[in-house]
């Protein structure tokens, strides 16, 4: 009951300090750059837990099966989640640039493919002085300025070789691997998504992280409400974004989007209670906490385990 109290005294406190604080905080021209601090701490709250025992007693040494288009540096080389957890999959890494391929060959599939909607020969554009930034698409000029990208860096993105490259399909890779469940996919492939999507056959991941183009930085990539709405087709819902580098505009140029099963109709709910460990795992590594608990609720799942553990983005 104390406890409590001193809780809600806190919390009053705040309310009538904040205001105060953020006006200083405008004059000093900082308040967006303490905001956005805060947001990214408030967003990887949940990092401070370590879900690595809960995991291994739910998966059982079960591998969690990944597929990372755009493996460039490793998996989950931009760490979106802590990388103590990455032990707990098996990874199919895709890299088109040869020489980039090569860095990862430690890796049991490691593929030096394009990925695309079909089996075809496509143009990659190589930009060697920001090898991250090469794409199926050439880069626009014109929309740099919404990127915020200083004129002086405009050089970084010029196309300095194109090479071709043979692209196959989601679909047909997996199955030659022999893999008959894909149970995470990650698309980074710099407005390439869409494409790549449309390749994944009867795939159905339990957790689908793509990169998103608010205003691209390429040109002629297929609008981001076309991506998410062949998504939303595929029966996925987003459930979290966050945005990616600088911008000009009040949404981020650019961001990241998790998509899951559609869990309020029966298809999505059959596949996630098919492969319910993997869900949850995936869901506690993504710091999902909240709305895992009230899917599992509405499953009637019971997972004792999980209610130890609060949801700190909340708090």
């Amino acid at each position: 009951m104390f406890k409590n109290r001193i809780m809600k005294l806190s919390r009053s406190l705040l309310k009538i300090i904040l205001p105060t604080i953020f006006k200083i905080l405008i004059k000093l021209k900082l308040n967006r750059r303490v905001i956005n601090f805060l947001n990214d701490k408030s967003y990887n709250s949940n990092n401070s837990y370590d879900f690595t025992k809960t995991l291994k007693n739910i998966l059982n040494d079960k591998k969690i099966v990944a597929l990372d288009i755009g493996a460039q540096g490793g998996f989950n080389s931009d760490n979106f989640f802590s990388k103590k957890y990455n032990s707990f999959f098996e990874n199919v890494l895709i890299e088109p640039i040869e020489a980039e391929a090569n860095k990862l060959k430690k890796n049991k599939y490691i593929i030096n493919k394009g990925i695309w909607s079909k089996q075809e020969i496509k143009k990659l554009f190589i930009l060697d002085n920001r090898l991250g930034s090469s794409s199926m698409y050439q880069p626009n000029a014109k929309n740099f300025d919404l990127h915020n990208i200083r004129k002086e860096d405009y050089k970084n993105y010029d196309i300095t070789r194109t090479v071709e490259i043979n692209c196959d399909t989601i679909n047909n890779l997996l199955s030659e691997l022999n893999l008959k469940n894909l149970d995470y996919l990650k698309i980074d492939t710099q407005g390439a998504e869409l494409e790549i999507l449309k390749g994944l056959g009867n795939y159905k991941p339990l957790l689908v992280k793509i990169e998103a183009h608010i205003f691209s930085m390429y040109k002629d990539v297929p609008s981001w409400h076309k991506l998410l709405n062949h998504l939303y087709e595929l029966n996925y819902v987003v459930i979290d974004w966050k945005g990616i580098g600088k911008h000009n505009s009040r949404v981020p140029a650019e961001m990241d989007v998790i998509l899951i099963p559609n869990f309020n109709n029966d298809n999505g709910k059959n596949l996630i209670i098919k492969s319910k460990e993997k869900f949850i795992s995936l869901m506690l590594i993504f710091g999902q906490l909240n709305l895992l608990k009230l899917i599992l609720k509405r499953f009637n799942i019971d997972m004792k385990e999980l209610e130890k553990f609060e949801d700190l983005y909340f708090n």
